[in-house]
Formats: C-alpha cells, structure tokens, sequence
C-alpha cells in the first residue's frame, strides 16, 4: 500500500480555514479518496485535554515556554495516534494547523525564536506535510471578522502579536516553498476553494 497525502491548512485566526477544509475534504471523498479530518492542538484523546488548557482565557500566567511545549505535546501524541498511522494505510489526512503553526505563533508571535523549530523536530520525525494551504489574510482583517465571537487565550492576544503571527508565516512561504502555498483569502469562498484545489490536483498529479 503507497503512502498516503498529508495536507495541512494554516492562517491566523479568523482566515477561513474551518470552510475550506470542509470542502475540500467532500471534494476529496468525492474523488474516493479515505480523508482523515483532524485539528491542532487536538486530534486525540489526550491532545483535546491539552487543548483546553492551552486556550482557556483563566489561564493567562501560562509562560511562552509552557505553551510552546504544550502545543508539542499535544502533536507528539497525534502524530503517533492519527495521522502516521493514516498515511501508512494510504488515507488522506488534512490537519487543521501543524508544525508551522508553533513556529508562526510561539516561534515569531512569542518571540521564542528556532528552539520551537528544534523541539518540534524530535516530534514529528518524517511527517511533514506534503502540502501545505497559508490561508493569506492580514490579522487586521480576520479581528473585524471575529467581533462578535467569543475569543480563546490566543485570540485575545494584541493585534501586534497576529501581526508578528502573520509575518512569521511569509517567512515560512518563502522559505519552503515547494509545499507552502499562499492562497489569498480576501477572495470569495468559491474563488478561494477553486484555488486551493488546483494545487491539491497538482499534488495528486505529482505522484501519480
């Protein structure tokens, strides 16, 4: 059985990435494909607990280093529990955020710097995604977006934080960018999806 496809989906807060993950994985059992659909921090048992302590508004003494080393945590355990295991069976995962994400929000938006990077190596082995959808959209954006919702810990922080977030991100694009792709997400819902399923295809096509 050939390995399975790993996609991951990135962006600050508010940048449309619960629709499109949404739709592409219809798009993808469409096309017979078994999508495992999962989420970061999360995924199991044990990473929706940690999840929750990480994105409790109470929980504002958390230090940089104990929520860099919490998102880890939560990852080592999903990445062993759900989605090596799908890719070995050859299923499609789609994670909502990954390793990009620790590094744009602790790495960049905390200020921690590589050792995010460094720790997150040890975590995830191997399983980098074979693409990855930077949903593109300036915090300045997404926060008129999010006005009326009830905001989690990370949520909260300053617009100057999601702005460090988001410069992190196009130094991600620029530094791999063979499986980071930009996708602006200023666009409409079906301009954006169309976009993003191109490169998907292009993926599929690849390794045919």
């Amino acid at each position: 059985m050939e390995k399975g496809y790993f996609i991951s989906f990135e962006g600050v807060d508010g940048s449309g990435k619960s629709t499109q993950i949404k739709k592409l994985k219809q798009y993808l059992e469409g096309r017979g494909y078994h999508v495992v659909l999962t989420r970061e921090p999360g995924g199991t048992a044990i990473g929706e607990k940690i999840r929750d302590i990480i994105l409790d508004p109470e929980n504002s003494d958390m230090t940089d280093m104990t929520e860099a080393m919490l998102y880890a945590a939560s990852r080592s355990q999903h990445v062993s529990r759900v989605i090596e295991p799908a890719l070995v069976q050859g299923k499609i995962v789609i994670c909502d955020r990954f390793v990009d994400s620790s590094i744009a929000y602790q790495g960049y938006g905390r200020k921690l710097g590589d050792c995010v990077g460094i720790i997150n190596e040890f975590v995830i082995g191997e399983n980098l995604p074979d693409l990855t959808v930077w949903m593109k959209i300036k915090p300045e954006i997404t926060s008129s977006r999010m006005k009326y919702r009830q905001k989690d810990r990370i949520e909260l922080e300053e617009i100057d934080f999601h702005q460090r977030v988001y410069d992190g991100y196009e130094k991600l694009e620029k530094a791999f960018p063979q499986r980071i792709i930009g996708i602006d997400a200023t666009n409409s819902i079906d301009d954006t999806y169309k976009a993003i399923i191109d490169r998907v295809e292009m993926l599929l096509k690849r390794n045919e």
